[in-house]
């Protein structure tokens, strides 16, 4: 009888661990914040200009993010 010395666990790669929903939809929760943080702030009208690109850009990747495995 021979003992399995490896873990019940399969061994995941480095995609697999990045690519999950949590650090993703937090990642696009930041970028959304930072956006915001650009819309609201006086002192940079080219930060004013690209806030809403920057909102868009998270909002899309929550929205694409959501639809990953968890």
């Amino acid at each position: 009888m021979s003992v399995d010395l490896n873990p019940a666990i399969a061994h995941r790669g480095l995609a697999d661990r990045v690519l999950r929903r949590g650090p993703l939809e937090a990642a696009a929760t930041t970028i959304i914040a930072a956006g915001v943080v650009m819309l609201m702030q006086p002192f940079s009208l080219t930060l004013y200009s690209w806030s809403f690109a920057t909102t868009l850009f998270g909002t899309v990747m929550f929205t694409i993010v959501s639809k990953v495995r968890e």
